[in-house]
């Protein structure tokens, strides 16, 4: 499974995408509006949308459309607010889900109860709220129609803003969730994994952001592990500090997409075939955390660090989805791997999928 961002158009236009790796593409975003509508921050969304389906479904793929992301998702809670908003926002839903000719709906709503981007509109009800909101939505669509949402690596939260003890009615109108195992540090002078895999040092400042821990929250709070998706970055965020090791977190934006440090020389294929597929270029070395099971690349000419997944991260990750029976795999996002697709072979070959 694969996002494909709206913005990514110029660069990787639908027709150019290999969707024969991915079972399912998620188009980024669609918007919430005040009237509990939908709409779009580009005027070409909706053109590139058809295109995007049209590709996709040549090639034997699936096309949900995602509904929010981290700058689209004020407006959700006063959308599920009621009855005659939930309503309206479902039945608006619909529409473009039969406009479109889409498969399913992904609700990427950053987040029910609990402050995401400035500006935000959340209460305390909000994840009784989104119950609802997906029952009805379920009710609404064609019976094979499939809906996710995107969600942090810890359960919705409850009406006190901790965790809820019990998510599992969220299981019976979710096809599943994609757990975002990104993000979790970004660019900062003492910087850390963007996308842990485990906490192995136990000393983690955010050990329930692992994806490890995910699993284990999700799934203690009575979500089924069979419907766990575990996101995946194909970026990482880039950082001027003169540290050696990863830690701490700061909040400012840095990223950097894999095929870029391909592009750009950090990263060069590795001629020795008993290592990793790639090692450090212009300066940089690759080093590998311990404690989160991730690589990241160190300059001390340029005083930078670059954390971010790589084919071997990846591979480990991919692996131990397959292991604990989760779903599979979703990336953000499809343009951020290289020409050759090495990240998305990667996952697939270590899910043991053609």
């Amino acid at each position: 499974m694969g996002y494909y961002p709206d913005w990514t158009s110029a660069t990787l236009p639908p027709e150019k995408v290999d969707f024969s790796r991915y079972d399912w593409v998620d188009y980024a975003f669609a918007l919430p509006t005040q009237d509990f509508n939908v709409t779009w921050d580009d005027p070409n969304a909706p053109a590139l949308l058809n295109r995007l389906v049209t590709a996709a479904h040549a090639q034997g793929s699936k096309v949900k459309l995602s509904i929010g992301g981290w700058t689209g998702s004020k407006y959700f809670s006063p959308a599920v607010a009621s009855d005659s908003s939930r309503q309206t926002f479902v039945d608006n839903i619909a529409l473009a889900f039969d406009q479109y000719k889409l498969d399913g709906i992904d609700i990427d709503w950053e987040y029910p109860g609990r402050a995401g981007n400035d500006g935000n509109l959340f209460m305390p009800q909000d994840t009784t709220n989104f119950l609802s909101f997906l029952k009805l939505l379920r009710a609404k669509l064609p019976a094979d129609a499939h809906i996710s949402a995107a969600t942090l690596t810890t359960p919705f939260v409850d009406g006190n803003g901790a965790p809820s003890a019990d998510v599992s009615e969220f299981g019976d109108v979710l096809n599943w969730i994609t757990m975002m195992n990104y993000d979790v540090w970004g660019s900062s002078s003492n910087p850390g994994p963007n996308a842990p895999f485990y906490d192995a040092c136990h000393n983690s400042t955010q050990p329930q952001a692992s994806a490890v821990a995910g699993y284990e929250q999700w799934t203690s709070a009575g979500f089924p592990g069979n419907k766990i998706v575990l996101g995946i970055p194909y970026y990482g965020y880039r950082s001027r500090s003169d540290n050696t090791h990863l830690r701490t977190r700061d909040d400012d934006n840095a990223q950097v997409e894999f095929r870029d440090l391909v592009s750009n020389g950090q990263l060069v294929k590795n001629t020795d075939p008993n290592g990793p597929a790639y090692i450090g270029g212009n300066g940089f070395t690759r080093q590998w955390d311990e404690c989160s099971g991730t690589p990241y690349l160190v300059s001390s000419e340029a005083h930078s660090v670059i954390s971010y997944d790589d084919p071997e991260s990846l591979a480990m990750k991919a692996k131990w989805v397959k292991e604990m029976g989760m779903m599979g795999v979703n990336t953000w996002d499809v343009h951020g791997d290289t020409d050759d697709l090495v990240l998305v072979r990667t996952a697939r070959e270590a899910m043991g999928l053609a």
